[in-house]
């Protein structure tokens, strides 16, 4: 490389880490309020100008929040329905995207162009069919109607057929030679394969599942089936909370929703990152 490229692009490593700093900055800030505001108190909530740093660390508006909602309860009500819903898009999305990936059936590509549709069409429009359909099946106010809906999706049979493409033929034709079936080369081979794949899917499902606020809204009139979500925005729009307080206690349930989804990308950032660094090679 010329001596004068080169210093060129030393010269804009440091410029870029800058930017990089400011983006994110920017990007947490919001996260950093909310983080601080849930430990402030009253006064901190209520100051003008505004102070980021709590004068008064405290626990009060956790304590407050539970005396005033069923917190374990909406808490339980978003896990059982966010790991439902991730389960069965690991299980289903993998074996379709096995199926359109690796096996050789009549109507593949006509199954494959109607995932892509599927992927085009927003999923806004489809909340009036599916509240039909599961009113008719008389599964409004249960787990079950707020989790069938989401049990597979589009775009995780994209992510996993698209991932599957990258497993050599020659490896499964192998498998098949020394007699094994199917279902024995999907779990052994196949799907230990797909890791990162998989480590994607979960954090983008479990995501979605746990910040959904529509469908759980529209679907649930039983307070005792309420996400943690629509409990919160409830509880926001109550008149009979306290300005102050009110704040601060959402600030602390906000913080309580995100915690489950920074734990669940703490564990599995590893196979996610490699998934990233791998799909660019294929």
């Amino acid at each position: 490389m010329h001596p004068a490229r080169r210093r060129t692009g030393r010269g804009r490593t440091p410029l870029l880490y800058v930017i990089a700093s400011v983006a994110l900055l920017v990007m947490a800030a919001p996260f950093l309020w909310m983080a601080l505001s849930a430990f402030k108190t009253k006064q901190d909530l209520t100051a003008n100008p505004p102070v980021w740093i709590p004068s008064r660390w405290t626990l009060d508006n956790f304590t407050a929040l539970l005396d005033q909602l069923d917190m374990p309860q909406y808490f339980l009500n978003s896990l059982i329905v966010a790991v439902l819903v991730t389960v069965s898009n690991l299980l289903f999305c993998s074996m379709l995207g096995y199926a359109l990936a690796k096996l050789d059936f009549t109507g593949r590509s006509k199954v494959f162009a109607l995932v892509l549709a599927a992927l085009m069409v927003p999923g806004n429009l489809m909340i009036l069919p599916l509240y039909v359909l599961m009113n008719g099946l008389g599964l409004i106010d249960t787990y079950a109607g707020l989790v069938l809906p989401f049990a597979a999706g589009a775009f995780g049979v994209f992510l996993m057929r698209q991932f599957m493409q990258s497993v050599p033929d020659e490896l499964l034709e192998a498998a098949r030679l020394d007699g094994a079936g199917e279902w024995y080369i999907f779990w052994r081979i196949v799907i230990p394969l797909v890791k990162p794949a998989l480590a994607t899917l979960t954090i983008f499902t479990f995501l979605g599942s746990w910040n959904n606020f529509i469908w759980p809204l529209i679907a649930t009139n039983d307070p005792g089936k309420y996400t943690l979500p629509v409990a919160l925005a409830t509880f926001a729009n109550d008149p009979n909370r306290t300005v102050g307080g009110g704040n601060g206690m959402l600030m602390a349930g906000s913080l309580l929703v995100v915690l489950p989804v920074l734990a669940v990308f703490a564990v599995l950032q590893r196979h996610f990152t490699q998934g990233i660094a791998t799909a660019g090679l294929k």
